[in-house]
């Protein structure tokens, strides 16, 4: 074998044998690694000894059994799968000038976030790119970052909490809004202003799971336990319970609507953790698709999106 000239690596490579390099170790054996490729074995077999030649040193060590990288075809296997994967990401790209973008994108979103934010942006996202298949998840806040660290969604959007773990993920913060209180009508607390966590406690408090974590740590926070009588899993149903006069909640302001507004009291809740905090998640290390990375474009490109640091309960 040669020394390691770089100029004469840049010359003489060639995509089609890098990638006949990765078949050969990925089938174990030259022959396989030929008719995959459609191209006969000794002129595989050529095609390796020259990129082991330009290399300046063997790349794979070849056996009864076949063939295995040795540790400097390791790192030649490890820069060659990059190169691939950055090719068909600039094929990916470069698609979207010609075809437009188009492929299958999975959202991953708590229903709290979904109605009030992500439905009105996500008609208008399908609508300027009709060729994408847009899956949206409906989930509870604590699921959905594990979907997006298991590529079951390409995107996530919740509520930051302090309790979640973020491990795998990259965050960006997208939106933020309060929480607030209701209670029903001609309830004692109804003419206050506002109120804060230790008023609403010895109340029926109605839970929702995404508010649990929040509503145990604030207890903890005044040396009190919390325990729901009523535990429900959506906004509407809480809202509804507190409209029948059956207890108090604390939801999004921005599912506050006129009608909500009409059958209960809403007041301001006076505590360091009304402030909710909506993020996206992506997988971290994860290549975005050229449709999600469009989709997150659009989504921070919107007025009222959060640029703050990001905050927990």
């Amino acid at each position: 074998m040669g020394t390691f000239n770089r100029l004469h690596l840049i010359r003489q490579m060639d995509l089609f044998t890098l990638r006949l390099f990765l078949s050969a170790i990925e089938e174990r054996q030259i022959g396989r690694a030929a008719v995959r490729e459609n191209i006969v074995a000794s002129t595989a077999t050529k095609r390796i000894q020259i990129l082991e030649h330009i290399a300046g040193v063997q790349l794979l060590e070849r056996g009864p059994r076949g063939v295995v990288p040795t540790p400097a075809g390791a790192v030649v296997a490890r820069y060659a799968r990059q190169i691939m994967d950055s090719l068909e990401d600039m094929r990916s790209e470069i698609t979207e000038f010609t075809e437009g973008v188009r492929g299958d994108l999975a959202i991953a979103s708590a229903r709290t976030v979904f109605v009030p934010f992500l439905a009105r942006e996500l008609g208008e996202y399908g609508r300027e790119h009709p060729l994408v298949r847009l899956a949206v998840h409906d989930v509870e806040n604590v699921e959905i970052v594990p979907q997006v660290v298991q590529g079951e969604a390409d995107i996530g959007v919740f509520a930051a909490a302090y309790d979640l773990d973020l491990d795998g993920v990259d965050v960006t913060p997208y939106r933020q809004d309060r929480l607030v209180a209701l209670v029903p009508r001609g309830h004692w607390l109804s003419k206050r202003p506002g109120v804060t966590f230790q008023d609403l406690l010895p109340e029926n408090l109605i839970a929702v799971p995404s508010m649990l974590g929040a509503y145990r740590a604030a207890a903890r926070r005044i040396e009190e336990e919390f325990e729901p009588d009523y535990t429900v899993r959506s906004a509407g149903v809480a809202i509804s319970l507190v409209r029948a006069g059956l207890g108090v909640t604390v939801q999004p302001e921005c599912l506050v609507t006129r009608e909500v507004r009409a059958g209960t009291a809403v007041l301001e809740l006076a505590e360091p953790w009304a402030v909710r905090r909506v993020h996206l998640a992506t997988a971290r290390g994860r290549t975005l698709s050229p449709a999600a990375r469009g989709l997150v474009r659009q989504l921070l490109d919107r007025p009222g999106r959060e640029t703050g640091r990001m905050s927990y309960f």
